[in-house]
């Protein structure tokens, strides 16, 4: 392919995304096809002889939309949303298209710049404390990680690294492989489950914290917890606190449990993966109360922000912290201007060396929506979220299960597990509307999550009149 058919094919692309996206209701929004579909579809070995771009985008129906579950559909409400805009697809292309690969500031010096001033802008959105913000003199401040499970994993990784330092500096004979077998990470017993693998790949325990009838953890409860681990001589290192729990969208004290982790010198983690894009909105932001007592805080506006996937963006308090856990110099990666003090490498930041011109997406975003145009976005979900739980509240038949926040509605029928799960079982088999299930004081309960940029108040409503014909099929069946 040369520029000139690169042009011309490029003009085509952008029209089959803009004609998928504008018409993308009319398409199943969860595909019926088995596993294993896809490979009868192609051939069983890459072609020896290159084939035409023709035959490519003509398999692009034939192979591969059958198998998509359409996340941006206005009927798709599973999981959490994961973010979709025009100008982040643009920026996206030119990422691409740069192709650098970000390791270190001479590896692509605006790259880097970039991404510091993108967070920084971020950051004072969220109205974060300063320390969090790098500034130009800041001890702390941001970087873009794939995921939060990545961010999770890189402040417990810092974490451990901190507190095995600490503990070595008192006591230098002490075998390292001694503290680290006596680290104890905490979490919520809500807590994605992440959380819980990045304490497999540290090499720690987790416990985790019993959550109130909130499904929030509060203060005494990780101080009980915190008692019977230091009794038994335990190390007590991290605690991942969670803003907006994936299953129910619960909120952790963290004014409560910043002051305790402080005084225990324990490293406080705020994972707030979907709900702190809604940290934008000045009648949200008292849910990150708290965060001045944080070590570092994620969350991913590749969810709710408009930033397509991947950009997952992380703040510490002391970069240092995080540097002196990943830091490797080998000749290779050595440039003049690294002990200048003026640069930032943020391969010392991350797992992997390499990371993409991820930034961009949010400039382009940020500029073209503007704070204001990416409140409205977060507003308009959660209204229609609330009118979801409004007309689940009319319908005697259902109960809400959860307190309703942001863009997440948990109801059920009223009735034993097996009907709901009966329930979900009918509603993603009838492939109009998509959801996913969740587990809450050991109720199965339906999640109802506004995703899709493009919903309606009359996807809600089409959504809830397709639930209650298909409940109302249901008990006639099976009567309770």
């Amino acid at each position: 392919m040369d520029t000139a058919e690169f042009r011309r094919r490029g003009k085509e692309m952008v029209d089959y995304v803009a004609d998928y996206l504008e018409n993308i209701e009319k398409r199943q929004v969860y595909p019926d096809v088995e596993p294993g579909y896809l490979r009868s579809l192609i051939p069983e070995e890459a072609p020896e002889q290159p084939e035409t771009y023709e035959d490519v985008v003509k398999d692009i129906e034939r192979v591969v939309m059958p198998g998509i579950t359409h996340w941006h559909s206005p009927y798709f409400f599973a999981y959490f949303p994961t973010a979709n805009s025009f100008p982040a697809i643009l920026a996206d292309m030119l990422s691409g298209a740069i192709g650098c690969v970000g390791f270190s500031w001479a590896a692509s010096p605006a790259c880097t710049e970039l991404e510091t001033v993108m967070l920084d802008w971020l950051g004072k959105m969220l109205n974060l404390p300063e320390e969090f913000l790098a500034g130009t003199k800041g001890k702390g401040g941001g970087v873009i990680q794939g995921t939060a499970s990545e961010a999770t994993l890189v402040a417990l990784l810092a974490a451990r690294c901190r507190m095995v330092k600490r503990i070595l500096s008192d006591d230098p004979e002490r075998p390292e492989a001694d503290i680290i077998s006596k680290l104890v990470a905490y979490s919520s017993d809500q807590a994605h489950s992440s959380v819980e693998r990045a304490g497999l790949i540290g090499g720690v325990r987790m416990r985790k914290i019993p959550s109130d009838s909130k499904f929030s953890v509060r203060g005494e409860a990780l101080r009980k917890v915190l008692e019977e681990d230091k009794a038994a001589g335990l190390i007590p290192f991290y605690f991942c606190a969670t803003l907006g729990t994936t299953p129910s969208c619960a909120f952790d004290y963290i004014t409560e449990i910043g002051p305790i982790c402080n005084t225990e010198g324990i490293w406080m983690h705020i994972d707030a993966a979907y709900a702190g894009s809604a940290f934008i909105c000045p009648e949200f932001r008292p849910l990150l109360d708290g965060v001045e007592f944080a070590d570092s805080f994620n969350f991913n506006p590749h969810k709710w922000l408009l930033v397509n996937f991947d950009c997952s963006t992380m703040w510490v308090k002391n970069r240092t912290d995080i540097i002196a856990a990943f830091k490797m110099d080998p000749l290779y990666l050595k440039h003049d201007h690294q002990e200048s003090g003026l640069v930032t490498d943020y391969r010392h930041w991350q797992i992997p060396l390499g990371r993409r011109f991820r930034s961009l997406k949010i400039w382009f975003v940020f500029r073209m929506y503007g704070l204001r145009g990416l409140q409205d976005h977060i507003r308009k979900h959660v209204a229609l979220a609330k009118e979801f739980e409004a007309l689940v509240r009319v319908d005697e038949r259902f109960q809400i299960s959860a307190e309703v926040v942001l863009g997440l509605v948990c109801f059920r029928l009223k009735g034993s597990n097996d009907l709901n799960e009966a329930l979900l079982k009918r509603i993603n088999s009838a492939r109009r509307i998509h959801l996913v299930p969740c587990q809450l004081s050991g109720r199965f309960v339906l999640r109802f999550a506004v995703c899709a940029r493009t919903t309606e108040s009359r996807h809600v409503q089409e959504a809830w009149a397709h639930i209650t014909q298909l409940a109302t099929e249901l008990l006639r069946q099976f009567p309770q």
